[in-house]
């Protein structure tokens, strides 16, 4: 068989070792189940990229999900285009590849440039050029990579955005930073909230108190009395409101007939 002008050959899913440069960590097992139904149904349209090593057996080089998807879909073989990659070239395929999907972690694809970086010896401006990516951004992702094992975890459980964790990296100690981001999740700011947390953080003002208004005219109750009041009577139930004043107090008693009330307020037939 040969697909894009290369042969196509067919390899059990046991024969196949995983890539040890895959960035990708995660991967959304809704997303696989509905690809290993369309492989029973259509089969597997795009062969996966295997390159031979030493023990005899092949490594994947390409296609981490689809052979995941295969495996589910209980497939005996696989199709695969066998690579003469070397190890190095094999994992700048594999992060390339999970490079240019969207759905790629923050921090797995802050990984995978770093990664492509050491592989290929380039700078952040060459890894700019070759991604597709500006150098700004490219930099941008790559300090991603300071906030420790634990704050990632957070981050990506909580399922903040990269624009929430540039905004939490501007806090350089460790143990402030850390404590900000269990406030932003707890509070569920969005990025713009988050910056603006931030910056009182930095700059040591105290955060605004939450405004509580004090309602001191009682006028406002009594209309409210009125109103529900009133709509009891639109509902067919004869309420009163009574009303009286001493030299103490201000007395206002909302008095429903017990036989409405237990009735459950139905309108006379």
């Amino acid at each position: 068989m040969i697909f894009g002008g290369k042969r196509v050959i067919e390899l059990e899913p046991d024969q196949i070792a995983p890539n040890p440069a895959q960035p990708r960590k995660n991967f959304d097992t809704e997303e696989l189940n509905s690809l290993a139904v369309s492989i029973r149904t259509n089969g597997l349209i795009q062969p996966i990229t295997v390159r031979h090593i030493a023990s005899g057996n092949y490594e994947l080089v390409a296609g981490e999900r689809r052979l995941r998807a295969c495996r589910i879909a209980g497939m005996k073989t696989v199709p695969c285009i066998v690579s003469n990659c070397t190890p190095d070239e094999s994992a700048a395929m594999a992060m390339t590849e999970n490079l240019q999907r969207k759905d790629l972690g923050v921090f797995e694809e802050a990984e995978g440039i770093r990664e492509l970086i050491n592989l290929w010896h380039i700078t952040q401006e060459e890894a700019a050029q070759r991604l597709g990516k500006s150098q700004s951004a490219i930099a941008n992702k790559l300090r991603l990579l300071r906030f420790s094992q634990e704050e990632r975890q957070i981050i990506t459980e909580a399922g903040l955005t990269e624009r929430h964790a540039r905004a939490l990296l501007r806090i350089e100690d460790g143990k402030q930073r850390l404590k900000a981001l269990h406030t932003v999740i707890e509070r569920g700011y969005n990025v713009r909230r988050t910056d603006e947390y931030v910056s009182r953080l930095l700059s040591g003002k105290p955060e605004k108190p939450r405004r509580m208004f004090i309602v001191k005219d009682v006028r406002i109750f009594f209309n409210t009395i009125s109103h529900a009041v009133d709509t009891m009577k639109k509902s067919g139930i004869p309420a009163q409101t009574l009303r009286s004043e001493t030299d103490g107090y201000i007395e206002c008693v909302v008095r429903i007939p017990k036989a409405q009330a237990t009735a459950g307020g139905k309108r006379p037939a």
